[in-house]
């Protein structure tokens, strides 16, 4: 016992877990997982689109999710209040209820890959965000990095919106640039309570239940029928979202958040739309152009030039910025 407290006081306490029963990961493990995740659940997002109203389907998402981790922490003893409520709050409703509004009707109005190329900007929203709100210096490669990005979107969606006008995706673009933009304001809320001493883990769970009280009176303001569908591929979309996207993707990246920064942990955005697009182009049919694959290259270009550093820095932490 003794030679294990000598060990313990050797080690920096994680931010994440509170307990030192829990590893802490490494935080190449900790993108892996989020990209394998988070690439593959566009589609699932897309198969959810029809048979239930967004707003509900996100609903019980959220509400499935935050069942399966309150359960989790409370037989593991793990579950408390939050140190903070304000932020907890703020992360509910960008992280887990109005960003996923957007989305899904973004994804419900253009490919899901294309919407996840769009999502790929969360980087560069996050140092834009971090400037307004934590007073982080904006260097030339930041602004370098949504030049290229603002380029590659224009290429991508040239066809739909310059060639021949298509309304649908005028909307699904603008839908999935305000979801982008309500989650990247969740990551900093994020950021506040990891300051505050509220670990992504907690914040999560809480998040996600007061996610669902939102999205459950929002489709009863809308007066939006609770539709129960039993249609087994729905069903196992709904699945995979709780669980997976949200309960293990979304704590895996609010932990990488947490140990290298907002701006280096949205590169995880970068890599996932290259997942989310081959799913895209054998399951939706995608047609690709030249085009289209100029303007996912510079979209994704521009996420790794706002990355350049990580390979350099050893420490793991967020230098870009600073």
């Amino acid at each position: 016992m003794e030679n294990r407290k000598i060990v313990q006081a050797g080690r920096p306490r994680s931010r994440i877990f509170p307990t030192r029963e829990v590893p802490i990961l490494n935080s190449a493990v900790l993108f892996i997982v989020t990209v394998l995740i988070w690439g593959t659940s566009w589609i699932a997002i897309d198969l959810q689109i029809g048979p239930v109203p967004i707003s509900v389907s996100v609903f019980y998402r959220i509400a499935l999710a935050a069942i399966l981790l309150l359960l989790a922490l409370a037989a593991t003893r793990r579950l408390k209040f939050p140190a903070q409520w304000r932020f907890v709050i703020l992360q509910a409703l960008c992280l887990f209820s109005l960003n996923f509004v957007a989305l899904y009707n973004a994804a419900a109005l253009i490919p899901s890959g294309l919407v996840s190329v769009v999502f790929s900007l969360a980087s560069i929203f996050n140092a834009l965000n971090a400037r307004i709100l934590f007073a982080e210096r904006i260097t030339l490669k930041v602004l370098l990095a949504g030049l290229l990005g603002v380029c590659g979107l224009i290429l991508l969606f040239w066809e739909s919106l310059a060639v021949s006008f298509n309304p649908d995706t005028l909307r699904g673009v603008g839908w999935a640039f305000l979801g982008t933009m309500i989650f990247s304001w969740g990551n900093m809320a994020s950021r506040r309570n990891s300051v505050s001493g509220t670990t992504p883990i907690i914040a999560n769970v809480w998040g996600m239940g007061i996610g669902a009280g939102v999205l459950l009176l929002l489709a009863l303001a809308t007066r939006q029928q609770l539709v129960v569908t039993v249609d087994p591929t729905y069903l196992a979309a709904l699945l995979y979202l709780a669980v997976f996207a949200s309960v293990i993707g979304f704590t895996t990246y609010l932990m990488l958040v947490s140990e290298i920064g907002s701006a280096q942990a949205g590169y995880a955005t970068v890599v996932f739309p290259v997942v989310a697009l081959v799913i895209s182009t054998f399951f939706e049919g995608y047609q690709w152009t030249a085009t289209a694959v100029s303007g996912v290259t510079l979209a994704l270009l521009g996420n790794l030039v706002m990355f350049g550093k990580t390979g350099r820095d050893r420490t793991g932490r967020d230098k870009m910025l600073t």
